[in-house]
């Protein structure tokens, strides 16, 4: 059991963060702002796949005029991009965004930054001050040498200050380096020192695969911690598959799931059956099944209902023929080519069963 370092709470629209809340997944929209039905079009897929809130580039005043059709037509609400200008945060919270993201090393100083907040004052709108390694205050990077870990929680502890003066504190802090222990650290120092909510990633982690081993490594050792209120997984591909990388670490981690956790065996000379083609089918006929079941699919049954004994369901191969499981216990025998459907079948039950309970 990981015990979750309490942050203080505040709101994102009704997503509440911080405190005992479970962290909550983002993720980011990747199509043009401007156009508006390829992007609502993005955040409603990320929506069913479980993203809560949704990042969304506000790069010019264009941008910020399509944001205010898509924040009535968002089913999650939005968070504003902004970098550089000031007036493109003050028109996007004028546009409906419950969230603004904005970096202390390039919005333009402590006076636009007051202004920001002036505005934000208004309807309570959270702000994330995102410090990244590759925009940290000059002054600062001068002072350590580079954008080191206390480089950037020095460069949170500042933008803290001025928000604390300003008595404005719906605030949370990320701190991401494309160093996975650069980011760590950060994180690490700044927690021993702020109870602000934060919002973890690993920034610019990469491709779809190595930017999700990249990422599970640095978020999960930072949740394994306690640490971290909301996660965001960065790939260069469909954000979808940054929303479904970042439940499988939560999964991972005991700190939730959404939808079916498929299991399988590597494979090994005992596999008589085509366990790849078959694990992979699973997995895409689950694709979006919100079932919080655990489903195995085992080559042999020596990995089957023994070393699965704590799946929902599953099933084993043998030559020719293969087993269906149920919570460690064998329930049926059908042949090789029925075996996928046969599990479909019985994990539909499972769902009808649950259904039952739940009425």
């Amino acid at each position: 059991m990981i015990d979750k370092r309490l942050t203080k709470v505040i709101s994102i629209g009704d997503v509440k963060i911080g405190g005992q809340n479970p962290v909550v997944v983002q993720s980011m929209t990747k199509t043009n702002t401007n156009d508006v039905k390829a992007t609502l079009s993005q955040i409603n897929q990320l929506y069913e796949n479980g993203s809560a809130i949704v990042r969304v580039a506000a790069k010019d005043m264009d941008a910020v005029l399509a944001l205010k059709e898509i924040t009535v037509q968002s089913p999650v609400p939005i968070i504003a991009d902004i970098h550089f200008d000031y007036r493109l945060a003050i028109a996007s919270m004028d546009a409906g965004a419950m969230a603004i993201r904005i970096n202390p090393g390039n919005i333009g100083g402590k006076e636009r930054l007051l202004k920001i907040i002036d505005r934000a004052r208004v309807d309570n709108v959270a702000i994330r001050v995102g410090v990244n390694s590759g925009s940290i205050e000059k002054r600062l990077l001068k002072k350590h040498g580079g954008p080191t870990p206390k480089a950037m929680v020095d460069s949170a502890l500042n933008a803290i200050k001025i928000f604390e003066d300003a008595d404005y504190t719906n605030i949370k802090f990320s701190l991401k380096s494309t160093n996975v222990m650069d980011t760590v650290a950060a994180y690490r120092e700044f927690s021993k020192i702020s109870d602000y909510p934060l919002h973890l990633g690993i920034t610019e982690a990469g491709t779809v695969f190595k930017g999700a081993v990249k990422s599970a490594v640095g978020i999960g050792i930072i949740l394994s911690e306690g640490i971290g209120d909301t996660i965001r997984v960065s790939l260069t591909g469909d954000p979808v598959k940054e929303v479904e990388c970042a439940y499988t670490i939560l999964s991972a981690l005991g700190l939730g799931r959404r939808g079916v956790e498929v299991i399988s065996c590597p494979t090994c000379g005992r596999t008589d059956i085509n366990l790849v083609e078959i694990a992979d089918e699973v997995e895409k006929r689950l694709l979006g099944v919100d079932l919080p079941i655990r489903v195995a699919v085992m080559g042999c049954e020596v990995n089957g209902p023994g070393e699965a004994r704590e799946a929902d369901v599953g099933i084993a191969g043998g030559k020719g023929v293969g087993i269906i499981f149920r919570n460690g216990k064998i329930i049926k025998k059908v042949k090789e080519k029925e075996l996928l459907d046969a599990l479909m079948e019985e994990i539909e039950k499972i769902r009808i069963e649950r259904q039952s309970d739940i009425i």
